[in-house]
C-alpha cells in the first residue's frame, strides 16, 4: 500500500505525497499530473509499476499546489517556475540519491522542463529517463482545440479573460452540484474517440478538488513557456514522448517538436485518444513507462559495474 506522506515548502504550502515501492529499489519514478487534474491520474502506471516484482521502482506521486489534497497556493506562486522549484524540493526530500524517472503528464511535463531549466545540474546528475505525455513546450502556440483558427482565437480569448476572473476569485473550490453540468465540455474538451466511465470520474474528480485560483492562476505561465532550447541541451537522456492525434489541448504538433528538440527521443502517436492517455491508454502508457524504467535500471547497473571495475584497478595499481 503507497504510504502517505506530507512535505511543507519553503513557503509554508504544504504537498501531499504517495511514496509506494521497496525503499531500496535502483530506480525511483515521480510522477507529475496536469493542471487541474490530481495525482489519481496515474493510477494505472503506479499499478504497473508496482507489479515489476523485485525489478520494482520506487514511485513517488505528489498532488500539485492548489490540486488535490495539497495546501492551496498564492496568485504570485501560481507559475510553472514554482512548480520547477516545487519538484526540486520533493526530490531532495524524498529521492536524494540514485537514478530518477521523471513522467508528467500535460502541465506535469512542462514542470519537468522548467525543473531541468532552473536546476540543470541537478537535472543532468540525477534524471535517468524521461516520459512526456500530452504536454507541450511552446505554450499555447500549437493549440486550437481542434478549431478553425478564427473560432480558437475567440475561444481563446475568451478563456484567458475567464482564467483572469477565476484566478481573483479565491482559493475555494467549485462546488461539486456544478460538475455534471461541465461533464460534457470537459468529455469533448479531453477525450478522443473513447471515453471510460472511470476516466471521466477520476477527470472530474480532480477538477471538483482543484482551487480557482488554480484553475485560473496558472493559465497564463502555462500559455507564455517557451523550453524547447532547454530540451535540445538535455543530451541524450532517454525520453518517449507520447499524444493522442485527437488532443485538442496539446495537439500532435506539440509532441512532434518536443521529439525533435530532445535527442534520440521516441514518439508515440495514438489514434483516436484525446488529451487523457494515462486514462484514456493506461496500457501503452505504463508500458512505455516500464520500459524506460528498466533501461534506466540496467544504465544503473553497469554504472556501478564500471565503478566497481574501476576501484579494483585502482587497488591493484596501489
Amino acid at each position: 500500500m503507497p504510504q502517505r506522506s506530507e512535505i511543507t515548502l519553503a513557503d509554508g504550502v504544504r504537498l501531499h505525497v504517495t511514496v509506494s515501492g521497496p525503499a531500496d529499489a535502483t530506480v525511483t519514478v515521480v510522477l507529475l499530473h496536469g493542471w487541474c487534474l490530481d495525482r489519481r491520474t496515474w493510477r494505472d502506471q503506479v499499478a504497473a509499476l508496482g507489479g515489476m516484482g523485485s525489478k520494482a521502482p520506487r514511485v513517488i506521486a505528489y498532488d500539485t499546489r492548489g490540486h488535490g489534497r495539497s495546501g492551496h497556493t498564492r496568485l504570485g506562486s501560481a507559475t510553472l517556475d514554482q512548480l520547477g522549484d516545487d519538484l526540486a524540493e520533493v526530490l531532495r526530500r524524498f529521492a536524494p540519491t540514485g537514478p530518477v524517472v521523471l513522467a508528467g503528464h500535460s502541465m506535469g511535463g512542462m514542470t519537468i522542463m522548467e525543473f531541468a531549466h532552473r536546476h540543470p545540474e541537478e537535472f543532468s546528475s540525477r534524471v535517468a529517463g524521461l516520459l512526456l505525455v500530452s504536454t507541450t513546450a511552446e505554450g499555447h502556440t500549437h493549440t486550437h482545440y481542434g478549431l478553425p483558427a478564427r473560432v480558437a482565437g475567440l475561444l481563446r480569448a475568451g478563456e484567458t479573460l475567464g482564467a483572469g476572473v477565476l484566478a481573483r476569485s479565491g482559493a475555494w473550490r467549485p462546488h461539486r452540484m456544478m460538475l455534471p453540468a461541465l461533464r460534457p465540455a470537459i468529455q469533448w474538451l479531453l477525450f478522443g474517440d473513447d471515453c471510460a466511465e472511470a476516466a471521466l470520474k477520476v477527470t472530474m474528480g480532480g477538477i471538483g478538488r482543484a482551487s480557482l485560483r488554480s484553475i485560473g492562476g496558472f493559465r497564463e505561465s502555462v500559455g507564455a513557456q517557451q523550453r524547447l532550447d532547454t530540451l535540445a541541451a538535455l543530451g541524450g537522456v532517454p525520453a518517449t514522448v507520447m499524444v493522442g492525434d485527437r488532443d485538442r489541448l496539446t495537439p500532435p504538433a506539440c509532441a512532434e517538436s518536443i521529439a525533435d528538440a530532445l535527442p534520440g527521443a521516441r514518439l508515440e502517436v495514438l489514434p483516436g485518444a484525446g488529451h487523457m492517455l494515462p486514462l484514456e491508454r493506461p496500457d501503452e502508457v505504463s508500458t512505455a513507462l516500464v520500459t524506460i524504467v528498466r533501461r534506466a535500471a540496467r544504465a544503473a547497473k553497469r554504472s556501478r559495474r564500471a565503478a566497481g571495475e574501476a576501484t579494483t584497478r585502482c587497488r591493484r595499481a596501489a
